[in-house]
């Protein structure tokens, strides 16, 4: 696989600021768990945050309080503070009765076109996504199709616009129209710290604003 196609989280320094000093207000005596690499978000990036707010940090068993996952990543509350981003690596053409990926468990019911996404179960997608996800590929979501490969999956993209470079967002922000992490949660039977541990310590991950 191309460097320029492979997959990325995207961890957002804002987000976990805004979501660690809101829950920093509501629970002043509260420690932050950065164990698991702060679930995937990296331990060195939530720990220097923590300190400019006058928190404290766990690496190893807490013995005291900590803050709420939940509220500290996004995950049910506050700002969600990852988005997991493929590429396109190439779109081609699917005849009816053709399958694609391992097994050909789907086949394309009338002609369609197909994109190649990276991102796989080596990075956390659940293999038997195939059918039941989507992806957000240029605003617009496309069905995931037949089995999750180790690092690449297959996208139904129809006639969309859609061409090689482009994005593929698996889950990150709602309010910019990507999928909510809530969602895998729901399709993979994964915790949403289970699924971006996965995803931050196997994608390429980058700090942004």
């Amino acid at each position: 696989m191309p460097a320029w196609a492979s997959p990325r989280a995207f961890v957002s320094r804002s987000a976990l600021e805004e979501n660690l000093r809101a829950a920093h207000s509501a629970r002043p005596e509260a420690s932050v768990d950065v164990r698991m690499d702060a679930h995937g978000h990296g331990a060195d990036l939530v720990t220097g945050i923590a300190a400019s707010i006058g928190l404290a940090v766990v690496r190893d068993r807490p013995a005291g309080a900590t803050l709420d996952p939940d509220l500290v990543f996004g995950f049910r509350e506050g700002r969600p503070a990852m988005r997991f981003v493929g590429s396109v690596i190439g779109v081609k053409t699917l005849r009816a009765g053709e399958g694609v990926s391992y097994g050909y468990i789907h086949r394309a019911p009338a002609d369609t076109r197909v994109a190649l996404v990276s991102g796989g179960y080596a990075q956390g997608l659940v293999r038997m996504l195939g059918g039941i996800a989507e992806a957000v590929i240029g605003g617009v979501r496309h069905p995931i199709v037949g089995r999750v490969a180790m690092d690449a999956c297959v996208v139904d993209v129809g006639d969309a616009d859609v061409s090689r470079g482009d994005d593929a967002v698996f889950f990150g922000q709602p309010t910019l129209g990507d999928p909510p992490l809530a969602e895998w949660e729901s399709l993979t039977r994964l915790t949403p710290g289970e699924i971006t541990t996965l995803v931050g310590t196997r994608a390429a991950r980058s700090v942004v604003a």
